[in-house]
């Protein structure tokens, strides 16, 4: 499960382009050294990292209460059906229910923030703009932060999004250096690509609700597990 939070970064990474890319042009790193330019664009990726880490050991917590209450395996039935409706729903009934509308002020001040950053050049200047990237609504990002409640695990929720977030590195990372590279066939294919593999991450999560005893994809639940031994013993 947490190789699918790596490979929805790496899939997801050209929607991240389109959302965060003018941010990834615009960082003020230094064009006439090398190794700074670098650095300084690690230091972003870290904050964006360190904001995902935060966010998935939140919602690791969500994920980890429902547990407690021995609902993990409905949970991730539950997360992995509303994955496959939300890519199935038409683009127009999903923006009635914009999930981001409640935390307009918030973002709105990070945006703020954000654009502030991007006008300096001090030390921390690429750690506050990646951190405050991070915070931005995506849709991805929201689809990573159902994988993690789903882990029902602060270090596994919080591991979770920040695999995501490594996912997305590469191709945030060319965008910086090469602009606008992609042609438009290679995008639409990969934007295709996309609700395809989210569809079958949501599958994945139903299949490991539904606890059928298949080792690493569907494992049997710890209760029956523990029955099973207790029997044979």
């Amino acid at each position: 499960m947490l190789i699918s939070a790596l490979i929805l970064g790496l899939l997801g990474s050209l929607h991240c382009v389109g959302m965060c890319g003018p941010i990834a042009f615009m960082l003020p790193v230094d064009r006439s050294n090398s190794f700074k330019k670098v650095s300084q664009i690690g230091v972003y990726h870290f904050g964006r990292l360190l904001a995902y880490s935060i966010i998935g050991l939140v919602f690791g917590l969500v994920g980890k209460s429902f547990s407690l209450f021995g609902i993990q395996q409905q949970l991730s039935i539950i997360i992995g059906i509303l994955m496959i409706v939300i890519v199935l729903l038409p683009h127009k009934t999903i923006g009635k229910y914009n999930l981001s509308k409640p935390l307009y002020k918030i973002i709105s001040k990070v945006k703020s923030a954000l654009g502030k950053a991007l006008k300096k050049k001090t030390a921390d200047t690429f750690l506050t703009i990646g951190f405050l990237n991070g915070f931005l609504p995506c849709g991805l990002v929201y689809m990573a932060v159902f994988g993690s409640i789903a882990t029902g695990s602060l270090f596994e929720g919080s591991l979770y999004m920040v695999l995501f977030g490594l996912g997305t590195i590469p191709l945030m990372t060319s965008a910086i250096y090469l602009g606008k590279f992609l042609n438009s066939t290679i995008k639409q294919r990969i934007q295709k690509a996309i609700p395809v593999f989210v569809v079958i991450i949501g599958a994945l999560f139903i299949l490991r609700g539904l606890g059928l005893g298949i080792p690493y994809l569907s494992p049997a639940p710890i209760v029956e597990m523990a029955s099973s031994a207790v029997e044979c013993h």
